[in-house]
């Protein structure tokens, strides 16, 4: 997975000011950005997927650029093909499994019918066993069910990257264990390039074929195959 990403960003407020500054280059299928909270992770997630706009810098998968500051580029997110995972799965409560799996196919706001079949919607119903659960809403539904539908809405549109925010900080430790057994076993099958954020070292131990360390809005190590190299940015 080719993903470059050279950005800066400073944000503002009453309270504090912070600047992201972050370079890193990815070349492995499965990427971790590890650190404490606050450290500037989620930014950094939310810049690759165009939800956040740098304030200079270049952004680049698989050598087309998704943000370049000196050539004014900076393609909308749905241009990106990046599919973004959120650390609370933010399914809508009034739609159904289906409806929200099938959400990620749709152009605009306009819900899919709660009863329309459609052939993509249910390869992945049947990849993520949540056949069973089609017609249910989110409410009904467990912390493991609830983050495969994210997950089935999410790979839908067969994106290019996918992006995990913290995706097993809501689950409890034993369903945790399991969840990334099993996000780890989809990965492989569908051999999709991931960069997953967390401050978990067992998520780091599970994917961590290439670690990015962050602190305090810098890349501090980065680790691959070969051991840690230490950055200075």
């Amino acid at each position: 997975m080719p993903l470059n990403v050279d950005m800066r960003k400073t944000l503002e407020s009453a309270e504090r000011r912070f600047t992201l500054e972050v370079a890193f280059n990815a070349s492995t299928q499965r990427v971790v950005l590890f650190g404490p909270s606050g450290a500037g992770k989620s930014l950094t997630l939310q810049a690759i997927a165009g939800l956040l706009r740098p304030d200079e810098g270049t952004i680049a998968l698989h050598g087309q650029a998704l943000f370049d500051s000196s050539r004014g580029i900076d393609l909308k997110p749905q241009a990106r093909h990046v599919a973004y995972l959120f650390q609370d799965y933010a399914l809508f409560p009034h739609l159904n499994v289906r409806q929200n799996i099938g959400f990620g196919l749709q152009r605009g706001w306009l819900n899919p019918r709660a009863r329309n079949r459609v052939a993509e919607v249910d390869y992945w119903l049947d990849a993520l066993e949540l056949r069973s659960v089609a017609g249910h809403y989110p409410a009904q539904l467990s912390g493991g069910q609830k983050q495969r539908v994210a997950l089935a809405r999410a790979l839908v549109a067969r994106p290019q990257l996918l992006l995990l925010d913290e995706p097993f900080s809501a689950l409890d430790s034993h369903l945790r264990q399991r969840m990334r057994q099993e996000l780890s076993e989809l990965q492989t099958r569908l051999d999709i390039p991931m960069v997953l954020i967390t401050h978990d070292p067992d998520d780091v131990a599970a994917f961590g074929d290439q670690v990015v360390q962050i602190s305090d809005g810098r890349v501090r190590e980065h680790q691959a195959f070969s051991g840690y190299v230490r950055s200075e940015t």
